[in-house]
């Protein structure tokens, strides 16, 4: 929290995001997910484009990760880019299965 104060929270966040090195791969965040029950039924809800372009994006760092190397820089994703696109979904997943805990747990 020190650190956030003296250089600012975007600032802490951009340096996380710069030493991660998902970047450099093309990934983004959520691409890195461990995927639990809740981050699988978010995936699956997601539409096909966003399936689509996502699996690119995995099977392209699997396939950097097996050479060795990185994408040019020009090629890496960029702080801005970086759209925690499976946010809304599993918020979406959480809340529902919560409500399915709550109705069982009644009745």
């Amino acid at each position: 929290m020190a650190l956030s104060r003296i250089f600012g929270n975007q600032a802490l966040r951009r340096w996380v995001f710069n030493m991660t090195g998902y970047n450099k791969l093309g990934l983004l965040h959520d691409d890195c997910l461990y995927e639990n029950e809740v981050v699988k039924e978010a995936i699956r809800r997601l539409p096909l484009e966003v399936q689509d372009e996502r699996a690119f994006r995995m099977v392209r760092a699997m396939q950097l990760d097996l050479q060795h190397t990185i994408l040019p820089k020009e090629q890496w994703t960029k702080f801005e880019e970086d759209v925690r696109y499976l946010e809304p979904y599993i918020n979406e997943v959480k809340k529902e299965m919560k409500e399915k805990q709550e109705w069982n747990k009644n009745y």
